[in-house]
C-alpha cells in the first residue's frame, strides 16, 4: 500500500498541477505531471515550502461520474496500486501527478489502467519534464545536465 506522505492532499497542489503541469491523457485516465521547485508562491503572494523528500506524488480525482461510492473506490485502489509501479521511472522526486479517471475507468480491470497509466508516464514530453528538473538526459528528450 502507498503511504499517505506520497499523496497529494492540498487542493492548492491539485491546482497548481493541473495549470502548470504537462497534461496528457488516454482513453479513461487524464494525466498532468509538474515538476515542483522547493517554494511556491501561494495564492496570497507567500511563498509556501514543498517538501522534496519521498516523491513522485499522487493525486486522484475519481468524480461522481464514475460511479458509486464503491466503484470510485475500486477506480482509486487500483490506480494507486498503477501508480506505485510506476514510481520508479519518474525521474524526478520532486514531481507532482494528478490523476483524473474518466467514467470509462469504471469498467476497465486493474491491468488496463495499469497499462493506460504506464503509457501515459513513458510518453516523451512526460519524460523529458521530469528529465529537464533533474537534469538528465533523455534518449530523445534533448536535455543534458
Amino acid at each position: 500500500m502507498m503511504s499517505a506522505q506520497h499523496g497529494i492532499s492540498r487542493g492548492s497542489d491539485f491546482s497548481r498541477t493541473l495549470k502548470r503541469g504537462v497534461r496528457t491523457s488516454t482513453r479513461d485516465l487524464v494525466v498532468s505531471v509538474a515538476v515542483v521547485p522547493s517554494v511556491w508562491p501561494d495564492p496570497s503572494g507567500r511563498r509556501t515550502q514543498v517538501a522534496m523528500s519521498g516523491g513522485p506524488w499522487l493525486g486522484l480525482i475519481v468524480s461522481k461520474s464514475v460511479g458509486p461510492a464503491v466503484v470510485r473506490h475500486r477506480v482509486a485502489r487500483r490506480l494507486r496500486a498503477a501508480f506505485r509501479d510506476v514510481r520508479g521511472r519518474v525521474p524526478a522526486t520532486e514531481t507532482f501527478v494528478v490523476v483524473r479517471a474518466l467514467p470509462g475507468a469504471a469498467h476497465r480491470s486493474s491491468d488496463e489502467l495499469a497499462d493506460q497509466l504506464r503509457e501515459v508516464m513513458g510518453r516523451k514530453r512526460v519524460r523529458q519534464l521530469a528529465a529537464r528538473s533533474a537534469g538528465v538526459d533523455v534518449a530523445g528528450a534533448g536535455v543534458s545536465a
